[in-house]
């Protein structure tokens, strides 16, 4: 293995870094090869790093480690030279002409970069590397510094923040830009494989985009330490762990052609990789690759053995090597051999186990994938020989012992995903409790718990293992330090007591692991911890079935690789040798629980031949364990090389020739940029083309072996095992018999696979000829040439502009949707940094040109989830303004469509109008709102913008956000204010009202005041925009008016009282005297009384004050009260000034006893000058002074100046509360007058279904509450002469169409306007009745289904595609109609309608839209499937039917597809990956879509399946004539048991999903029904659910709707759900 020469234990490895670098440096874990904690490299942490500005996109996930690698500089002398040449050359040698780097920077002798030096090194050892220009051209940015901890934090610096690859894409950016760009962007270009002309002052010293840059090389007296950045995973994790993150074929190409990408490069030099394999290989966190280079030791320099090279190393008298000094296993064994020798006895447990955790891809010292152990022994009582007990059961889990099969039973039925072990078999908490005694407190705050509490860790062995459902720990079994606490505060970990010390423990401990008792049933633990027990039916048998990942698509880098497929066989009994040595010791001897009582059973050769194949057959089985990727049989100790042949001069690109140069170009530009990137449109590869592709063969052997590797890694991206293991390479190399495997291999793969692992090295094709083949399509290479760029050290700013600048000139449109969502992934990340004003506006053009480009798919899952991010963010930001920006959010709604934008976007733009926003972006989001809410329409305006901002009343709702309320009041109408904001914030009155009056703590009031305080405001700018006798309803409608109800609570703050009541004095300023003294006054008496009654107890009424106490002594009105009596300084002289003493005494018969109090308190009489009181008490109205009051009346909420006050200002300054009315001025209108036929007339107020304010919940103002089903039709049209057969909303919710059936049993299919509820345009062009009909996205076409399939505009009207079956010829093209084609009428005779017959195996019965992929699946009478492509206009592939049932007829009677209606985490849909049909005979069956085939099939219900739905990715809902619904889950089973829902006392004839609700439909009926309740732990019990039908009834009439319902479709955001019925009426529900 490599290093393994120069390895060292990991605690000297530990104490070497330290040692080096003092405790600067935070040592993580060791990096091995080797099952065994032996190793020359070590992850680490640079500790004051600082992160900010990291920018380097290849190691976003692990950005501030890094991997230091020791290399011993008496193994690695070609290195050595090099450094030290470097070192000594100075800066005072003339550099070689050849050798140019003059864009590179100098520095002092501790720092310079490799590659700057003039003298090329000769190498004695042919197998190191050759020269300094190749050295340069591999390390380039690499510093050369003396090891300390500053030199490393200067280095770790540099690469956060400094980037040393920064002037490369700054450079690429002036080309770009139109302006000349430097020598170094040709060279970048050449190296991404552009044609382009050599000049002999060219230097390939850039860094290639796939090498991972090494960041420098730091000199001690023995080694060199290489300091590269760490990767977040290798193509080895990806492959055992998260397959899944390789999403497609094209992106398992796309790896392979970066790695042929680099592969041209090294070969161009020269140089062969010689250790390409999938952990080689590594991966940043969106996959992007790069391989690692590092000088290999040199030949025969490590010639002295393993064990005394460890001992050579580490320091004298290391704990650790001894160990392990006599453990047999090493890297270079495979693992058939090693299974070979444990199941002989050869190779002990502990060893085999410890070979296993490495398959695994378990490692020492990362205590999040630490290796596992078994416990063997419970610690109950000391184990004996003869008995089981004192043993751990091996049968079960060490989970499943802990926590008992009832509650693994309980946890398997009734979770949603069902699962037994929700973790890992030892997780981080467990290694770091197991090993606390030894680790740094800091280590146990982060892992185990925040706060150290020592006495909390388990005290001994018996406790430990009582304590945790986890495994055991190899530590435990060969290292007593484990015991042995460095904490003064925590105590030794106790061994048991039949162990002396924590050595004779360990001892002891071994040797149970190595008994026969264990020996015999290790097997079992080995089947559940890495065998066939951890899937499938063996994983429930023995209930070990892992909780999933809930994101499998996300790439990692730990998990659980299952690595046996079958039964693990048991172990081998030992030989007679080995029982005979055994029968010299006492059998009573506690020295390893008799480990050495071997029974002494002599087997004949047919005794044990039995067992013999069966280790044989399993090994064979198991043979993927050992993987082959190379030819040669040591090429383990091979090093990266030279590769000498005869005609390596020939393959050396590095130098210019006149013959390569021909006809090639020097002078580059844009053009020439998106030329190379632009995509055409291009017919799949045929494998013939593959087969005449003309090769250039390796000119290597070295370098030939690299083709193989490649072809090998290939092969494993699609088999998901590796090609070759050690049997099977042979035979290949002797007969030439390639593995039966490849013939698993898509055609095409197959022929590339060969070509490159020819058993000749010289047929092989080079790099270069492959990267050149027509197997890599154009899309792969534009994309690679578009993104490589952007993994470049360079700073964040630097690869955004490079992103947005290039794609502003055309890039993403050259290269096509495809390939723009390809590389969306890699630049979408940058803009959602900090940025300063420059960057965001690069941002904002990056954003605006992928959702201009991107498929809407593609902008719903990758652009929006950006978005979200950036509004999200707290503070200015000059990106989140412009995204807030009308225009941009028009261009996202047509891309998007409204649906989306409600549903992703719509609730973070209100989020910007609360908890203290930033006033340009609060001001910004209002702006959009209150555009966007006239196009939205009523009700969606409603339950999306008004309820959700009223929802922040009290909760920091800003100015901003009141405004906006008011001015879509302005900008809808006086009906909208008077029918839905009013009855809105009379609700929040009375519910503050009556929270207050409870028992409440001190904050719930505090809020009530707050949300009062934000009401009245908003309250007092709506009454502003309505006229007088609307005023006058509102204010006599009730018993009491609000203002007035209000003033009546004795629990509120004064200061709301306060605002209340200077708020009713301007109201009746406005009414006059005539209309306060009739309707106001006779409200206020039952106060004016009270407060009359009360005036002796005016001195306790200062308890009400809250303790809000003032330091003014002045007495004016406009101060704060003090107490509730003060109402009467500031109601009864404004109301004496306004109605004058004698109408006020007549409405007020305790004017006396209040004049009195005021004569008394404030030395207050009526003066009868015909003026006001002295006091200047009346309540003057505030004129605005100009026009713009009539665009901005929220403006002037709270004063007459028209200056905003924050709400936070709102009960700390009385002065900022005095209320304002609109009065108006010359020439401006007053109010705003209601308009006679105001469209959404029809929608009432939704208080009755609202629940009020939600005081907890302060976040997401998405209503997360049930809808309320009212079963109310509000309004109805006569839609159709017949039944209303079918009918479908746009996203908008704005136009609904409707099929039915005509005069002549002709159909139709009308478009209707929900704002007035009136029709507006028709299709007639059917000639049977319309069964079906689907809205295509966005595009305004409409696809209707008659037996025949029409799409046309729904705009003109106009016939496009009209698609039908045929008899004769099923693959029957579709006609396409021209645009200026007039007449419909011309294809009717194609028609076939079901009229005709309903079971003619050639009408078309359904139709499912797949949005993802725009196309149509049909279902026929047949029971078939028909694909139609829209775009195309052609009909594709036909999945033939199969009879559900023998000897009967059944034809498809609904469709739906799971994945396209659910979304992910994000929000984004996802594509689906099934289709589920329902049969008339009431069969169900289960299409994969992405594999053309059938999945299940099942009797689904007892009678026609009248609707199929999909609500999540993983449940089906159906309805049958049989009366009922079903709920089928189908990640328990393709054909589950189903949760059925009765209660309907007729046929179910469709239902229509809300979030989690189920509207169903029964003749006149409809029901509610709760998916969630289909997962509750009762229902579970019985699997069945009852539903309450109700009927529907007439708002305004009061009759129920007696006609039979045919249809139902909900309007999510509306709230609202529309129906349609027999009568062909078309009826809005709530």
């Amino acid at each position: 293995m490599r290093g393994e020469a120069s390895a060292v234990c990991f605690d000297c490895l530990e104490q070497r870094i330290n040692s080096d670098f003092s405790d600067q440096i935070v040592f993580s874990y060791g990096l091995s090869d080797s099952p065994l904690p032996f190793g020359s490299s070590a992850v680490i942490k640079v500790s004051d790093s600082s992160e900010e500005g990291v920018s380097a996109s290849d190691f976003d996930s692990s950005s501030s480690q890094f991997v230091l690698e020791y290399l011993r500089k008496e193994e690695h002398g070609c290195l050595v030279n090099y450094v030290e040449t470097r070192g000594n050359s100075n800066n005072d040698v003339e550099c070689d002409e050849n050798l140019d780097c003059s864009h590179s920077m100098a520095t002092d002798d501790d720092d310079r970069e490799l590659g700057l030096g003039t003298e090329n090194i000769t190498c004695e050892s042919s197998g190191s590397f050759s020269s300094r220009r190749k050295l340069a051209a591999l390390l380039p940015i690499s510093q050369i510094s003396k090891c300390s901890a500053s030199h490393l934090q200067k280095l770790a610096s540099s690469f956060l923040s400094e980037c040393p690859e920064d002037y490369i894409l700054a450079s690429l950016n002036r080309l770009i830009d139109g302006k000349s760009s430097g020598q170094e962007t040709q060279s970048f270009l050449r190296l991404l494989g552009l044609p382009l002309l050599e000049q002999e002052s060219d230097l390939p010293c850039l860094r290639h985009p796939n090498l991972s840059p090494v960041l420098g090389v730091l000199t001690s007296s023995d080694c060199l330490i290489s300091v590269l950045p760490k990767a977040p995973f290798t193509l080895e994790n990806i492959l055992h762990y998260s397959p899944s993150a390789l999403k497609s074929e094209w992106h398992r190409n796309f790896i392979i052609y970066q790695l042929l990408s680099v592969l041209a490069h090294l070969h161009g030099l020269g140089i062969s990789h010689g250790d390409i394999r999938p952990s080689k290989i590594f991966l940043s966190d969106s996959l992007w690759s790069w391989l690692k280079i590092y000088s290999k030791p040199d030949l025969g320099s490590g010639d002295a053995n393993l064990s005394t090279s460890r001992r050579s190393w580490c320091v004298e008298g290391c704990y650790s090597s001894g160990l392990y000094a006599d453990l047999k296993i090493s890297s270079h064994l495979d693992w058939q051999t090693i299974f070979d020798k444990w199941w002989k006895g050869e190779v002990s447990n502990f060893e085999y186990l410890l070979f296993l955790n490495k398959l695994a891809g378990r490692r020492w010292g990362d205590h999040t994938f630490h290796p596992v152990m078994p416990w063997v022994i419970d610690f109950s009582k000391k184990p004996e020989k003869d008995s089981d007990s004192g043993w751990r059961d091996l049968r079960k889990s060490k989970w499943r012992l802990a926590k008992g099969d009832e509650q693994l039973d309980f946890t398997y039925s009734t979770f949603e995903i069902p699962h037994h072990v929700s973790d890992e078999c030892l997780s981080e908490l467990a290694v770091c409790s197991y090993k606390a005694r030894r680790l740094p407190l800091s280590v146990l705050r982060k892992a185990v718990r925040s706060v150290y509490e020592p006495n909390e860790y388990p005290s001994d062995m018996q406790r430990l293992y009582d304590w945790t459902p986890d495994e055991c720990i190899p530590e435990f079994y060969c290292d007593s330090r484990i015991f042995c606490s460095l904490h003064p505060s925590m105590s030794d970990l106790a061994v048991p007591p039949w162990a002396s010390s924590p050595d004779e423990f360990i001892r002891l401990h071994r040797d149970a692991l190595e008994s026969p008792h264990v020996s015999s049933r290790i097997h079992h633990w080995i089947d559940i911890t890495f065998g066939y027990k951890m899937s499938g039916q063996a994983a429930i048998t023995a209930k070990n079935v892992m909780l999933s990942s809930s994101e499998p698509a996300v790439p990692r880098s730990v998990g659980r690789r299952q690595l046996f497929f079958r039964p693990h066989p048991v172990r081998l009994r030992f030989s007679r040798e080995k029982e005979q040595s055994r029968n010299e010791q006492e059998m009573h001897t506690l020295h390893g629980f008799g480990v050495d009582n071997k029974r002494s059973v002599i087997l004949e050769a047919d005794e044990y031949l039995e067992e013999t194949e069966e280790a044989s057959a399993f090994s064979e089985h198991a043979s993927h364990l050992s993987p082959k990727y190379h030819l040669h049989p040591n090429l383990d100790e091979s090093h990266l090389h030279d590769s000498y042949s005869e005609n390596t001069n020939k393959t050396d690109s590095s130098l210019s020739g006149t013959s390569r140069n021909k006809g090639l170009t020097s002078d580059i530009c844009l053009n020439y940029l998106l030329e190379h990137i632009e995509v055409r449109d291009e017919a799949s590869v045929e494998i013939q083309e593959l087969l005449l592709w003309r090769q250039d063969f390796c000119l290597g052997k070295d370098i030939a072996g690299d083709i193989f590797s490649i072809g090998c890694v290939l092969a494993e991206l699609y088999l998901m095992k590796p090609l070759f293991n050690s049997v099977s390479l042979a035979t290949y190399l002797e007969g030439g018999d390639l593995p039966e495997l490849i013939k698993e291999l898509p055609p095409l793969t197959r022929v590339l696979v060969e070509a490159c692992v020819e058993r000749d090295w010289r047929r092989r094709p080079s790099a270069k000829s492959l990267l050149n083949s027509p197997y890599f399509p154009a899309t792969l290479k534009s994309a690679y040439l578009f993104a490589a760029p952007l993994h470049l050290l360079a700073k964040g700013g630097t690869r955004l502009y490079y992103a947005a600048s290039f794609a502003k000139q055309g890039a993403l449109k050259a290269m096509g949707s495809f390939v723009a969502e390809i590389c969306a992934v890699y630049c979408l990340p940058l803009v959602t940094t900090i940025l300063s004003d420059n960057e965001c506006e690069w941002a904002y053009v990056l954003i605006k040109e992928f959702t201009k480009y991107l498929t809407p798919m593609a902008v719903q899952r990758l652009v929006l989830p950006s978005i979200q991010k950036i509004l999200l963010t707290t503070g200015y930001s000059h990106l989140k303004v412009s995204l807030l920006q009308d225009s941009f959010v028009r261009e996202l709604w047509n891309r998007i469509g409204k649906r989306i934008y409600l549903e992703m976007i719509h609730p973070l733009v209100i989020s910007n109008l609360y908890n203290s926003p930033d006033k340009i972006s609060a001001s910004a989001a209002s702006v959009l709102l209150i555009g966007s809410s006239e196009e939205l329409g009523v009700p969606v305006t409603v339950h999306q913008t008004v309820l959700p901002l009223i929802n922040y009343f009290g909760k920091g709702i800003c100015t901003d956000g009141i405004e906006v309320l008011v001015r879509i009041g302005r900008l809808l109408g006086v009906n909208f204010i008077v029918k839905q904001m009013m009855p809105l914030l009379e609700h929040v009155v009375c519910f503050c009202i009556d929270l207050s009056s409870m028992k409440k703590p001190e904050p719930v009031h505090s809020w009530c005041s707050l949300a009062l305080t934000d009401c009245l405001i908003t309250l007092d700018g709506l009454v502003a925009l309505i006229p007088d006798e609307s005023l006058i309803h509102e204010l006599t409608k009730g018993r009491l008016c609000l203002h007035v109800r209000i003033l009546m609570q004795k629990n509120l703050e004064l200061r709301v009282l306060q605002f209340a009541a200077t708020s009713l004095m301007s109201i009746c300023q406005r009414i006059g005297q005539e209309l306060t003294a009739l309707h106001v006054l006779p409200q206020l008496k039952e106060l004016f009384d009270e407060f009359a009654f009360s005036e002796k107890k005016t001195d306790a009424s200062d308890s009400l004050n809250w303790k809000i106490r003032t330091t003014e002594k002045n007495s004016h009105p406009e101060s704060p009260i003090k107490s509730r009596m003060d109402l009467v300084l500031l109601l009864y002289p404004s109301f004496a000034s306004l109605l004058g003493m004698e109408k006020l005494r007549q409405g007020c018969l305790t004017w006396l006893l209040l004049e009195q109090y005021l004569l008394k308190h404030h030395n207050w009489k009526w003066e009868y000058t015909g003026r006001s009181s002295r006091y200047n008490m009346e309540a003057k109205p505030v004129l605005n002074k100009g026009p713009a009051s009539k665009h901005a009346p929220s403006k002037t909420l709270l004063n007459g100046s028209g200056r905003s006050v924050p709400q936070s200002q709102g009960l700390r300054n009385s002065n900022h509360l005095k209320p304002h009315i609109h009065a108006p001025v010359e020439g401006e209108e007053e109010v705003l007058n209601p308009l006679v036929h105001e469209p959404w007339s029809w929608f009432p107020s939704p208080v009755a279904c609202w629940d009020g304010l939600d005081i907890g919940r302060f976040g997401n103002p998405k209503d997360e509450q049930r809808w309320k089903i009212r079963a109310s039709v509000l309004s109805s049209a006569h839609a159709h002469r017949g039944a209303l057969r079918s009918l479908v909303v746009s996203e908008d919710e704005c136009t609904v169409f409707t099929s039915g059936i005509d005069p002549g049993f002709k159909g139709s299919v009308q478009k209707w306007e929900l704002a007035s509820l009136s029709c507006v345009s028709g299709y007639h062009a059917h000639e049977e009745v319309v069964n079906d009909i689907s809205i295509l996205s966005s595009t305004g076409k409409i696809a209707s289904c008659d037996g025949t399939i029409h799409v046309w505009n729904s705009q003109t009207g106009k016939l496009i595609y009209l698609f039908s079956e045929s008899s004769a010829d099923q693959d029957q093209a579709s006609s396409c109609l021209s645009s200026n084609n007039h007449s419909n009428q011309s294809n009717r005779h194609v028609s076939h309608g079901l009229s005709n017959g309903i079971f003619d195996g050639h009408m078309y019965t359904c139709m499912h839209y797949l949005e993802y992929l725009d196309q149509l699946v049909v279902g026929t009478g047949s029971g078939a499937l028909r694909f139609i492509d829209l775009a195309r206009g052609q009909k594709l592939q036909l999945w033939s039917g199969e009879s559900v049932e023998s000897g009967s007829t059944s034809f498809v009677s609904t469709l739906c597809s799971g994945g396209s209606h659910t979304k992910q985490g994000d929000g984004a849909s996802v594509s689906p990956s099934w289709i589920a049909a329902g049969f008339s005979s009431g069969q169900c069956r289960l299409f994969d879509l992405r594999e053309d085939r059938v999945i299940s099939s099942w009797r689904a219900h007892d009678g026609y399946v009248t609707k199929l739905a999909a609500p999540e990715s993983h449940l089906l809902v159906s309805s049958s004539l049989d009366k009922t619904l079903r709920i089928w889950d189908l990640r328990k089973s393709w054909t589950p048991e189903p949760f059925v829902v009765k209660g309907h006392n007729d046929r179910v004839s469709g239902f229509s999903i809300w979030g989690k609700d189920v509207i169903s439909i029964s003749r006149n009926n409809i029901g509610v029904f709760s998916l969630s309740k289909s997962q509750d732990e009762d229902e579970q019990q019985q699997q069945y659910q009852r539903i309450i039908p109700q009927k529907l009834y007439m708002a305004e009439k009061g009759g129920r709707v007696r006609s039979d319902l045919s249809t139902i479709c909900v309007l999510p955001f509306s709230r609202l759900f529309i129906v349609g019925a027999h009568d062909g009426y078309l009826r809005i529900c709530c």
